[in-house]
């Protein structure tokens, strides 16, 4: 089994993120080879970045730092739901990938996004640039919604039509085709990793 994060990025009020990641929640819980581990990161609600050491030593100095570490750590894989903010990624989603550096890597990260009519992609694109800094593998299929409050029923609930669907089990299937031997990278490379040794020493 492997443990799969699925990332609420939205956190302002109003927004609709949560129902598009349960939504992605249930169809993942419907496959045993899944460990689910939900992450809200309004509820997380990280400070700005405030680490006085670089992430590469891992000397963390607060506990919310010390938290979300285990977090990430102990996933396999990643989904991120996200909306798409002035052609970029929403603030606090950055902020969560600036606190950490060796707890990111070698683990393939996947994206449902949102938005009008561009469905999100462009915040997608630009999160891609950023993770691979952190050694994640983001990968090609994703699930992009255009006009995504259509699907939105009156009580809630998201409503996928049958391209979305198709496209969901597609990501999911190549999400699960890459988790496995990055697992196995990622256990190589923690054996050989010096405490100290990093290429992002300008991060």
């Amino acid at each position: 089994m492997y443990k799969l994060m699925i990332i609420t990025a939205s956190t302002r009020d109003g927004r609709k993120g949560p129902i598009l990641a349960k939504w992605i929640e249930g169809l993942v819980r419907a496959d045993s080879d899944w460990e689910v581990a939900p992450v809200d990161l309004k509820t997380l609600a990280l400070p700005m970045l405030d680490e006085p050491e670089h992430p590469r030593l891992e000397h963390y100095h607060f506990e919310h730092t010390k938290a979300w570490s285990a977090e990430v750590r102990a996933a396999d894989a990643f989904i991120v739901v996200t909306p798409e903010y002035n052609f970029f990624a929403p603030p606090a989603l950055i902020n969560a990938f600036d606190y950490l550096l060796h707890e990111w890597a070698y683990k393939p990260m996947a994206f449902v996004s949102y938005g009008g009519v561009s469905g999100g992609t462009r915040s997608v694109q630009a999160i891609k640039q950023i993770v691979t800094s952190l050694k994640i593998v983001p990968i090609f299929e994703a699930v992009n919604v255009p006009f995504f409050t259509q699907f939105i029923d009156t009580e809630g609930h998201f409503a996928a039509n049958e391209q979305t669907m198709k496209g969901a089990h597609a990501m999911l299937a190549e999400l699960k085709k890459w988790t496995g031997p990055l697992k196995g990278m990622r256990d190589s490379a923690q054996r050989e990793r010096q405490p100290d040794s990093s290429a992002h020493a300008g991060r």
